[in-house]
């Protein structure tokens, strides 16, 4: 049954909601934060749809919800959100994605745009040969399996310890780039298999390294705790779990397909497979997912570490040093505490293409932070623009201290490799001044701005909102594509 706009109920110009009694198996309402223009493609596909299926996820609480950025998925749409109870609700690998950990990061230069720009396609073919890119493409480690295990306990840390980061980096990421509820031996030799010689790659897809220079500030006193400022140059990483992460995400549905009928669980979709977390299943997967998203960041601080090689080899020691501003997941299931109808409780919150935005206050934040909140990191099309924000009270309130995570698709990957001439499309981002290194034509028409919702309307929605608020807009000037 397809949702029409005539089914949603209008709450606030930034918010819908499906009521619960749409139908009889959802347990909570489903709720869209869209502004009405965006409203129109976001009924073009099945994420509703999905989004009214997650609603009937066992332990469920407050509402599903979807970000302006959402589009179809496996299972849960993309820049969708849940809350189940801990410790006996439904946690479900669809509501995590495949790539578990995909995130972003933000470096920050001591450059502004006046002192790179003659030498920006110098830098992006550097930022090429530097970090690995493409679809199975491995990096220059080639761990053991053991290594591996190393890995996949210790996250971010690992890559500090073997020289390849810096101990003031772990600070500035979520979870400080380590979640210690990870068990390696809850992931396959299979999918350490795949993740042996994945670390410090991009892979392919929609992820990249992007240079930015710092376009507008919207909101002074935040930017100065972020140590932004206008011009500056600055970088962002995208990219998550590699193959390790897919495997660990395919191994688990398997089981818990299997397993679903010994807790009298049947969802309306198969791709929607769950048990409680509190499971012999459940306690498995969230172990092997924690590991995986270890590994993520690991991966991005091995890919900041040839950042700024790159950064270094270009620019010299004139270049200064590339900071690390703030590293956010955006497919992830954690155990936090919420406030759910005037009563606090441990909830299983699953953000699938959707981002942490935790409000002032937060006591894992660094200390430059905590007044003003936590960075949230959304990045647009190569021919757009990327936001900087940062996390509200209000977002903790309602969003369960979520919001957007990018732009959103608006085309499938197969309609715009056809409608778009991937040739033409770096000769017209070249003469817009974005530098494009990428490893196939098809990975750029996969990824052309038309492809993708208007940032700036999705970014408009959430600081509405008061989820996210506005405080940068990046304007890129070269990418590096799988």
């Amino acid at each position: 049954m397809s949702i029409k706009k005539t089914d949603l109920q209008k709450l606030e110009d930034y918010l819908w909601e499906l009521p619960q009694s749409y139908r009889p198996d959802m347990r909570v309402p489903a709720r869209v934060y869209a502004l009405e223009k965006l409203l129109d493609a976001i009924l073009d596909d099945r994420s509703l749809e999905q989004l009214a299926n997650v609603a009937t996820l066992p332990g469920i609480v407050r509402a599903s919800m979807v970000m302006p950025d959402v589009h179809e998925g496996y299972g849960f749409p993309i820049g969708g959100v849940a809350a189940t109870r801990y410790p006996e609700g439904a946690i479900s690998p669809g509501g995590i994605g495949y790539d578990i950990n995909c995130g972003v990061r933000l470096l920050v230069s001591d450059l502004v745009y006046d002192q790179v720009k003659a030498r920006l396609e110098e830098l992006s073919k550097e930022l090429y040969r530097q970090v690995p890119s493409g679809m199975g493409k491995g990096g220059i480690l080639k761990l053991s399996l053991k290594e591996v295990d190393k890995v996949l306990e210790k996250g971010a840390e690992w890559a500090v310890s073997e020289g390849y980061g810096a101990p003031a980096d772990l600070e500035y990421m979520e979870s400080h780039g380590r979640l210690p509820q990870a068990d390696p031996s809850k992931v396959s030799e299979q999918a350490k298999k795949r993740g042996h010689d994945q670390l410090g790659t991009i892979g392919s897809g929609n992820h990249f390294v992007e240079v930015d220079r710092v376009e507008d500030i919207f909101d002074p006193a935040a930017a100065a705790a972020f140590g932004l400022k206008p011009n500056q140059m600055v970088i962002l990483i995208h990219t998550g779990s590699r193959g390790l992460g897919h495997q660990v995400a395919t191994d688990y549905l398997r089981i818990m397909m299997s397993a679903m009928p010994k807790y009298g669980i049947q969802p309306p979709d198969r791709e929607l497979a769950c048990v409680p977390l509190n499971s012999p299943e459940g306690q498995d997967y969230f172990h092997a997912m924690c590991a995986a998203a270890n590994f993520a960041w690991c991966n991005r601080e091995l890919i900041t570490w040839e950042c700024r090689t790159a950064w270094k080899n270009v620019f010299g020691k004139a270049g200064g040093e590339l900071r690390l501003l703030y590293d956010v997941a955006h497919n992830i299931a954690k155990v936090e505490e919420h406030t759910v109808d005037g009563e606090k409780m441990k909830v299983i919150v699953h953000r699938k293409g959707a981002t942490r935005a935790f409000g002032p206050d937060f006591a894992e934040l660094p200390e430059a932070y905590r007044q003003v909140g936590q960075p949230v990191l959304i990045p647009g099309s190569m021919g757009t623009a990327s936001y900087v924000l940062v996390g509200t009270d209000e977002s903790m309130a309602s969003s369960f201290g979520s919001t957007c995570h990018g732009a959103g698709r608006a085309m499938s990957r197969t309609k715009a490799k056809k409608s778009v001439d991937a040739p033409a499309l770096i000769r017209k981002l070249k003469d817009k001044g974005i530098h494009v290194q990428a490893g196939s034509y098809r990975g750029v028409a996969e990824e052309a701005p038309i492809a993708y919702k208007d940032v700036n309307l999705v970014v408009e929605t959430v600081h509405q909102a008061g989820i996210a608020r506005k405080v940068a807009r990046l304007r890129p000037v070269a990418v590096v594509k799988g």
